[in-house]
């Protein structure tokens, strides 16, 4: 029986193995992608939570136990009248009583989800409405009371508050001062009507813009937190430089006291120098003063070479003959056809 032999990978139908080459490369990129939905590399189990309303959360919030991060909000779909908030958390194990709350992670609405384990066995998947709640939200607080008390009818408030006053006018004493004081609370909040509903718009557009640059305010405070750590991690060497410095005081002061005796007369003996030099200070600019003109003259016979130049006249005669006698009289003007 013949042997048959495997074929060159150069023989075979190159469609087929192109066709299988851009299926493995696609598996690989959907694995890739899906990475963190893998059962053993992945992110963790995925829950759901029921909330009555989303309270600010959004996906990729983090999902903390006990102040610990453990996983993020993967989603968020409304199912009816309740908000269906998908989770997932790694390393955690959660009961059939666990509870989840909505809370807020910073001063500017940044929200987070916590969640509490509870119970014995494991949950089915599904934290119910019951068992979550969602945080009180600032800033849409102020804007319904803005639009609310905005709403108000003053001058019906005070006509109302007026026809009470009169109806309990027979009424006790006590009775008639408590109305009374409520129509002068009706007509101080009617005559700063405008005052309050300018407050009030006020209020609306702060909480506005603190809500329009959250992300901004968010950053900020996050570059703080970071240049804290900074000055943080750069403590150990500021405490180092400052400890260097104190012993090399210690050291000065050490050397000073050592040489003291040393030191002290050879100070005093520079005083008596610097009071010498200061009475002849005078003579000092002077001597200076001279010395000047007598380098700039010395420079110029010595500076063309290693020797000294100059100029000697008068020692010999016109005929020639050298100047013996020392009473002769002598004359250094040059002549007119040039010569000694």
């Amino acid at each position: 029986m013949r042997r048959r032999h495997p074929t060159a990978f150069a023989e075979r139908n190159r469609v087929v193995v192109a066709i299988v080459g851009i299926l493995a490369l696609a598996g690989v990129f959907l694995l890739t992608f899906n990475a963190a939905a893998l059962p053993l590399i992945g992110g963790g189990r995925t829950y759901t939570a029921e909330f009555a309303e989303a309270g600010g959360l959004r996906a990729g919030n983090e999902v903390r136990v006990a102040g610990v991060r453990v996983g993020e909000v993967t989603g968020l779909e409304l199912d009816g009248d309740v908000v269906e908030v998908t989770f997932r958390v790694k390393d955690v194990e959660l009961g059939s009583e666990t509870r989840a709350a909505v809370k807020v992670k910073t001063l500017l609405g940044q929200k987070y989800l916590a969640v509490e384990p509870a119970g014995r066995g494991d949950l089915d998947g599904t934290i119910p409405v019951s068992r979550t709640s969602t945080p009180f939200d600032v800033t849409a607080a102020f804007s319904q009371l803005s639009t609310t008390v905005g709403e108000i009818d003053t001058g019906q408030l005070e006509a109302s508050f007026e026809a009470l006053t009169t109806a309990f006018a027979d009424t006790p004493e006590a009775v008639r001062a408590t109305v009374t004081g409520l129509a002068e609370l009706s007509r101080t909040v009617s005559s700063r009507d405008e005052e309050l509903a300018s407050l009030l718009e006020a209020a609306e557009q702060v909480t506005g813009t603190l809500a329009s640059r959250n992300e901004e305010l968010a950053d900020l405070l996050t570059d703080g937190d970071l240049l804290l750590e900074e000055l943080a991690a750069r403590r150990a060497t500021v405490s180092a430089l400052l400890e260097g410095t104190t012993r090399l005081g210690e050291q000065l002061q050490g050397l000073v006291a050592d040489n003291e005796a040393t030191l002290a007369p050879a100070l005093a003996q520079l005083d008596t120098v610097a009071e010498i030099l200061t009475r002849n200070q005078e003579g000092l600019d002077a001597s200076l003063a001279r010395l000047g003109p007598y380098y700039r003259l010395l420079a110029s016979a010595t500076g063309n070479g290693r020797w000294v130049d100059a100029y000697v006249c008068g020692l010999y005669a016109a005929d020639g003959s050298p100047h013996l006698d020392n009473d002769v009289e002598r004359t250094c003007a040059p002549t007119a056809g040039g010569g000694s």
